[in-house]
């Protein structure tokens, strides 16, 4: 019978379908991989933004995490929006026990629409502490990675100068994506093994979108899933590579599912 290599998300659950988890799994199976879904947030949101968000207990998104690990053929997990410092905590103490799958962690922090946060204020600190360290790849838009990092990144140098950081950190390699910085060219940075990539694309003139960075960061470890040749550092490029230009055709041609945001099919 045919063997899959599973990809599993442990993110927030978007009932609207376009960011989180439901988005994690549409990009993971783009990439090949069969998705798999541990859910660490409950959200009463739609493509018009949050509404409100429950943490779901640690205990239970350790055993939902556990349980997938233990049967299935999971070799990439990708992180999302956790909620709470213990999530943080206790998956980045779990993932210690889980080579050779790679982690992907998206920090996700502040939704782009509506109000509430999808990471409390005092877990930042951990997520940057404690569970980018343990990233294979990390992948922030300016905003996060200033966050984290606690300077500014309003530029492609100081993209540069967030990624290489993010390294520094323990990560073997980051992202910094461009999409909210200025510039006729979308161009997002990627250290990896000492060095820099700007990777650019044309920008687009786009309506408002609910879960693109959802959709880049899993159509990433998707591809890490079913991909596993080659050297660290080329297994990242090529990764990313193919998930910007998978992701920069669904940008070019969002859906209008209802609501005042656009959602992206890869």
């Amino acid at each position: 019978m045919p063997k899959i290599s599973c990809a599993l998300t442990i993110a927030g659950l978007d009932p609207g379908g376009g960011a989180g988890v439901v988005a994690d799994l549409r990009a993971f199976a783009a990439a090949g991989a069969f998705g798999c879904a541990v859910v660490a947030l409950l959200t009463v949101q739609s493509t018009s933004g949050l509404v409100s968000s429950r943490v779901v207990p640690s205990r239970l998104v350790l055993a939902q995490a556990r349980e997938v690990v233990r049967r299935q053929r999971v070799r990439a997990i990708k992180t999302g929006a956790l909620g709470s410092i213990e999530n943080v905590r206790v998956i980045a103490s779990w993932l210690q026990t889980q080579s050779p799958a790679v982690l992907v962690v998206d920090p996700v922090i502040l939704p782009t629409r509506g109000r509430g946060r999808l990471l409390s204020p005092r877990a930042v600190a951990a997520l940057r502490d404690e569970l980018v360290p343990k990233a294979f790849l990390v992948t922030a838009n300016a905003h996060e990675a200033q966050t984290m990092l606690e300077r500014p990144v309003t530029c492609t140098t100081e993209a540069c100068d967030a990624a290489l950081a993010l390294c520094t950190l323990g990560a073997r390699a980051a992202l910094v994506k461009g999409g909210h910085l200025d510039g006729k060219l979308a161009v997002d940075v990627l250290a990896v093994a000492g060095r820099v990539f700007e990777l650019s694309s044309p920008r687009l003139a786009l309506p408002p979108l609910h879960g693109g960075g959802c959709v880049l960061a899993s159509l990433i470890a998707g591809r890490l899933a079913v991909d596993e040749h080659g050297e660290p550092a080329s297994r990242v490029l090529r990764a990313v590579r193919w998930a910007r230009r998978r992701h920069h055709a669904a940008l070019a041609r969002p859906w209008d599912v209802g609501g005042s945001s656009r959602v992206l099919i890869p």
